[in-house]
């Protein structure tokens, strides 16, 4: 079992919390300073849960469901629900429950466990992909757009429907249904329409009065002619009309003034695609696919001028409130994101440029609905293309993508939910778990999912409301519980229902903090804390993230610390919170903290990978994972620091958005001389190939895929290893150091100095 959790810390539940046991009152749990939160992943693939072909039971009060941590009277045919204690009779089909024949949902290993639903679409009910395609790119960029479309179109379901907008100077939505020729509905790009106008101009607003809120009953017998047909085609069917019309459709060809901007529609192009989907299949599984690659110039979700000497956005410009187009922009595709959620459908952005193309702005709707969002330098690059590829994949590799989810969470009494922060929308559904504060997505116990996927994982904070104990604490139940449930449409159209329970100890912590250290997760604390500062960060003006994560860090460890008060030499630090520090560390210097030298877009794109990822994924994007080969040893994993850097070394860094293979200035030089060729050397061959068969083995398992970089020390790119790298020897110290150590130019403080601040700092009396 414990070789099993170390392997997958989140176990069979897929919960991690920050701390494993909670204190009963709102004042020790402020005393703890890091937040109470979990971090769930709602669907991930686990094959140890089993599935039940009937719908759950749930208590008639608080609407739980039946879960191993229920009390059952056998012999009355009576459960109490953990939650609300509420007393319920088993129904007439579970007669034959007794003690030794007890149901799946019972048995207390099965504290996750999932349900298929009667489903109210059509099992039939096919997923719609819409691509919309940017025009206004360079030949070559707009052939390796085409080529990954082409490809993608080959790899869908042939039951799978597909729609097609292109779009630059003015937004172009394609009839696939009248293959004789291509016929085309033209819209222009400086015009904001509402959904009603872009269904009249599609006809498809009688067709669409007609059907109404009863559309699925259309859809029983295939589609209503009104539109569907005409727009949304089976992959099968339209596969070689798209093709040809991908093989002729040209680069946007409005005349550029010199100096200027390409006018590009983008807001319009995807508030155009929403309206179809709309129209055509609202509330069933729909993605808006969107390959962008530049800044949008015209119309409503302009970023910039159209003055190529006007610059886009900077962080600069945004903090002086000197980004004329951001508010109005942001504001535009907020509105966007209430639509889409309420279609249910998925806005998922590929960028591929050089410049911002506006994913800061486009970060509402993309976060709002659950969609994809992938960054990359050109549609050419690898980065782009095997991440595209991967949506479409089938078998061990495929996304899982699912449609159409709801979450909801009941808690014990005392405990309030105050919000997530992750992929997801509030659904405002009010009731006693609600607190007052607010963090994300809160106000409620019901989030909708419009997309999610095998690796979607949200963080919950929760808050406590008793501020003393109400009852003798004899009366008091030591455990509390928290359940979450998730219905999705899998993707192969059924409804599935995922239900997690889980049961933790309250303890007394004014008595004592033992069992609450030793419940502390180290790396679920580092991961919710970089969340909640990109999230105030965002939300709060003039936040300054450095000082509050040292201040909170000074906190944490003058209560948790041993030391005598005012002498930093005697300060230790439980085990249980050694690596807290060094995250917090490499936090601060990280791009979701610093974002000099990041554009706003970049910013959005992390910040967001972030906030959707598992705790091992995020933990790698704050605190890189580097791994030394060398002749004379196995890899073996080196401290983050650049003392690790040698020149008979290999070293491998992983920092989720890249991975760098650094050699060593004498094995780049022997690798130069072309040393590995040689009969005899085979061992440095292999010493060559072991970090390249690792990275692909990293970039095989993730997405969106990371970039590669390959580097000697001293060459250029070698600022992608030197960057992550704790500088332990600059300039400054350089007389101390040995002769031959690599240095880093910088100012920042390194571990070591960061580390003596802190426990000079922690163990004042003040």
């Amino acid at each position: 079992m414990s070789e099993m959790a170390q392997s997958d810390p989140e176990g069979i539940d897929g919960v991690r919390l920050t701390w494993n046991a909670w204190p009963r009152t709102k004042v020790e749990a402020s005393k703890c300073v890091i937040p109470l939160a979990a971090s769930i992943s709602p669907i991930r693939p686990n094959l140890d849960i089993p599935t039940l072909p009937y719908a759950p039971l749930r208590c008639k009060t608080c609407a739980a469901v039946l879960s191993p941590f229920c009390r059952v009277d056998f012999g009355a045919h009576i459960w109490i629900c953990p939650f609300c204690f509420q007393r319920n009779h088993f129904p007439h089909h579970y007669s034959a429950v007794s003690e030794t024949n007890v149901p799946a949902e019972l048995y207390p290993q099965y504290t996750t466990i999932q349900y298929t639903l009667p489903s109210s679409h059509q099992p039939d009910q096919s997923p719609v992909f819409v691509f919309v395609l940017d025009t206004c790119l360079i030949e070559e960029e707009l052939e390796f757009a085409k080529s990954a479309l082409k490809q993608a179109i080959g790899l869908l379901p042939d039951n799978a429907l597909v729609g097609f907008i292109s779009f630059g100077t003015q937004v172009q939505v394609h009839e696939l249904g009248f293959s004789d020729m291509s016929k085309v509905y033209v819209f222009k790009g400086s015009k904001e329409l509402s959904r009603d106008q872009v269904l009249k101009h599609l006809g498809l607003d009688v067709a669409g009065r007609r059907t109404g809120p009863g559309f699925q009953k259309a859809g029983q017998t295939g589609f209503p002619s009104s539109g569907v047909t005409r727009f949304l085609l089976p992959a099968s069917e339209c596969e070689y009309t798209l093709n040809s019309l991908l093989d002729e459709l040209a680069t946007d060809q409005w005349p550029v003034p010199p100096g200027n901007r390409s006018l590009r529609c983008t807001g319009v192009a995807l508030s155009i695609a929403g309206g179809l989907l709309g129209a055509c299949s609202a509330g069933t599984a729909a993605r808006i696919i969107a390959l962008v690659g530049g800044p949008c110039t015209e119309g409503p979700g302009t970023i910039v001028s159209k003055v190529l000497s006007d610059p886009v956005r900077s962080h600069k410009d945004l903090d002086k409130d000197a980004a004329p187009y951001f508010k109005k922009a942001a504001q535009f595709y907020d509105e966007l994101a209430k639509q889409l959620v309420s279609q249910g459908h998925v806005l998922d952005l590929y960028a591929s440029a050089l410049d911002q193309v506006g994913v800061a702005e486009m970060k509402v709707v993309i976060e709002r609905t659950g969609g994809l969002v992938v960054l990359a330098e050109s549609f050419g690059h690898s980065v782009f293309k095997d991440s595209f590829k991967r949506i479409f994949e089938d078998g061990e590799q495929s996304l899982g993508l699912s449609f159409n989810g709801i979450l909801e969470i009941n808690c014990s009494k005392d405990i309030k939910i105050q919000g997530i922060i992750g992929p997801c929308t509030s659904l405002e559904k009010k009731g006693p778990a609600v607190a007052s504060t607010v963090i994300g997505q809160g106000n409620t116990t019901s989030w909708k999912l419009c997309g999610l996927d095998k690796s979607t994982c949200l963080t919950v904070f929760f808050d406590i409301s008793s501020s003393e104990k109400s009852e003798p604490s004899g009366n008091l139940n030591p455990m509390f519980y928290i359940q979450i449930l998730t219905s999705y449409q899998s993707p192969d159209g059924q409804t599935i229902l995922r239900v997690t329970t889980i049961s933790r100890r309250w303890i007394d912590s004014a008595v004592g903090t033992e069992e609450l250290v030793q419940g502390f997760d180290q790396e679920t604390a580092a991961v919710v804390m970089a969340r909640l500062t990109s999230h105030k960060m965002e939300m709060e003006e003039g936040f300054d993230a450095t000082r509050w994560l040292d201040r909170n860090l000074i906190r944490l460890c003058s209560k948790f610390g041993d030391y005598r008060k005012d002498d930093p030499a005697s300060f230790t630090l439980n085990p249980c919170f050694s690596l807290f520090p060094q995250f917090m560390f490499n936090l601060r210097r990280s791009q979701f903290v610093q974002v000099f030298n990041n554009s706003p877009d970049e910013t959005a794109y992390f910040r967001m990978l972030l906030n959707r990822e598992n705790i091992t994924n995020a933990a790698v994007m704050i605190q890189p994972s580097l791994i030394s080969y060398s002749f004379n040893s196995l890899p073996a994993p080196a401290l983050l620091d650049v003392a690790s850097i040698s020149v008979d070394r290999i070293l491998l860094l992983d920092s989720y958005f890249s991975v760098v293979i650094f050699h060593g200035m004498t094995i780049a030089q022997w690798r130069n001389m072309g040393y590995q060729n040689q009969p005899e050397h085979q061992a440095f061959a292999q010493l060559l190939r072991a970090p390249l068969d690792d990275a692909q083995m990293i970039i095989r398992d993730r997405f969106p895929v990371p970039r590669l970089v390959i580097c000697d020390q001293h060459g250029s790119q070698a600022r992608f290893l030197l960057a992550k790298l704790n500088p332990s020897s600059t300039y400054s110290n350089a007389h101390e150091m040995a002769a031959g150590t690599e240095m880093i130019f910088t100012d920042d403080v390194s571990l070591q100095v960061f580390f003596e601040h802190l426990q000079r700092l922690a163990v004042q009396s003040s």
